[in-house]
């Protein structure tokens, strides 16, 4: 089983986080940030990863840090769950609707962090989210994770529906791109022989 367990503890937060990637998506979330935790059952459950996360952060200032590390180490996570990537589809996507939002959402687990991210969201805030997080979010675990991900928003109008969208679609292409290929159960799936 692709699994792993992070432990995250800087003077903003304290995390501890286990995924599995061939799960079943159960999840167990409590970040001090309902929204997040939202997010992240959203992403579990479409991914169908198995998640759990804890985190004690800072969030008498706002929900920055703790939105931004559990970005880092659930990238961290899937990465070091995925190990060397031997077998991996390698890329995956989906065009996902939430109502009247429609999201782009393509995965490449290249071992290059990147995020193109045109996600323009209405709303400053959802409940007490600033959702200016969102692209920290994202942004944290493309680098952690060392995935290319490119989130692109084709249309939409209530903020809320626009951030589930984004991590529906985050947790779909994911699963897509960690499935393994039975044909290339063997091999890494680069020219480079390295990922």
């Amino acid at each position: 089983m692709r699994t792993a367990e992070i432990n995250r503890k800087t003077s903003e937060t304290d995390i501890a986080l286990r995924l599995q990637v061939d799960g079943t998506g159960v999840y167990e979330n409590r970040t001090g940030c309902g929204f997040l935790d939202h997010m992240l059952d959203l992403f579990a459950r479409h991914g169908r990863f198995d998640l759990k996360v804890t985190c004690r952060g800072d969030s008498h200032v706002d929900f920055h840090h703790t939105t931004e590390d559990v970005g880092i180490a659930l990238g961290e996570a899937f990465a070091k769950a995925l190990g060397d990537k031997k077998g991996i589809t390698r890329y995956g996507h989906v065009l996902l609707p939430m109502d009247e939002a429609l999201v782009l959402c393509a995965v490449d687990v290249s071992g290059r962090g990147l995020l193109a991210f045109d996600v323009p969201v209405p709303a400053a805030k959802v409940g007490d989210f600033d959702t200016e997080l969102l692209k920290e979010f994202m942004l944290a675990f493309a680098r952690s994770a060392q995935v290319t991900l490119h989130l692109k928003l084709l249309t939409g109008e209530n903020s809320h529906h626009i951030l589930e969208a984004c991590f529906k679609a985050l947790g779909r292409a994911l699963a897509m791109a960690a499935a393994v290929d039975p044909r290339f159960a063997d091999e890494i799936p680069s020219t480079k022989g390295i990922l």
